[in-house]
């Protein structure tokens, strides 16, 4: 396995500390499975893919369980302890090899091109340094390789934009382990010299009220080829 030690890239074993936001949002995300519709999009999210896989912020694991058989490995990566542990447990159960560990986002404790493809959900929100972080995702994919997205942000109208940045000027962040509202994932991509492919927006949840958190994309990326970067 392509692991080394996050301490000698400069990052603490545990780089986030939210336990209180990690066990309310572990008992969330179980529920919105089904509540949400969050079980489907998983399987939108992995559908094809194959080989070796790095997924950063794997959360409690609710992703394994949705890779297919095609895929030889998938190295989780998770800076929350308390999320790991629930994601330690998630992969006993997954029906591909998956091995987590802890590390953050901005120094992946991972060789680099050592992956054919790599997972992001529900994360680009909250990573203190987004190009920081897109570009460790770049660094440890191999010329080629793709990344699947599935990240909320910036949405609706003006009075919409307008709650969501207030909202990440004050109460949210803190409340629910750092993430950010009105982030754009999808310009973060492009300008960290991802080749976008198909990708679409989702209301989540589909049919309910419009709330500052539910305006989604899915999607996929490339990291070009080393003639195209």
């Amino acid at each position: 396995m392509a692991l080394r030690s996050a301490r000698a890239r400069g990052v603490p074993r545990d780089a986030v500390h939210h336990p209180m936001f990690a066990r309310c949002y572990a008992r969330f995300s179980v529920s919105a499975e089904t509540r949400m519709g969050m079980g489907s999009v998983r399987e939108r999210l992995l559908a094809g893919l194959s080989g070796r896989v790095i997924e950063v912020g794997a959360g409690n694991g609710l992703n394994f369980a949705h890779y297919p058989g095609t895929v030889s490995e998938v190295v989780a990566i998770e800076p929350e302890r308390v999320l790991r542990q629930l994601a330690v447990e998630a992969a006993l159960r997954a029906q591909v090899p998956v091995d987590v560990a802890p590390g953050a986002a901005e120094a992946l404790p991972v060789k680099s091109e050592a992956f054919d493809a790599a997972v992001v959900s529900l994360v680009l929100c909250s990573v203190r340094d987004v190009p920081r972080a897109l570009g460790e995702l770049r660094r440890v994919l191999r010329p080629g390789g793709q990344v699947r997205f599935f990240e909320h942000g910036r949405g609706g109208g003006r009075v919409m934009t307008f709650t969501q940045r207030a909202l990440d000027r004050t109460l949210w962040p803190p409340l629910s382990g750092g993430c950010h509202l009105s982030r754009e994932p999808v310009a973060a991509l492009r300008d960290a010299g991802f080749a976008l492919g198909p990708y679409r927006r989702v209301m989540m949840p589909e049919n309910g009220p419009a709330l500052p958190s539910s305006y989604c994309v899915l999607g996929t990326a490339w990291r070009p080829p080393e003639t195209e970067a």
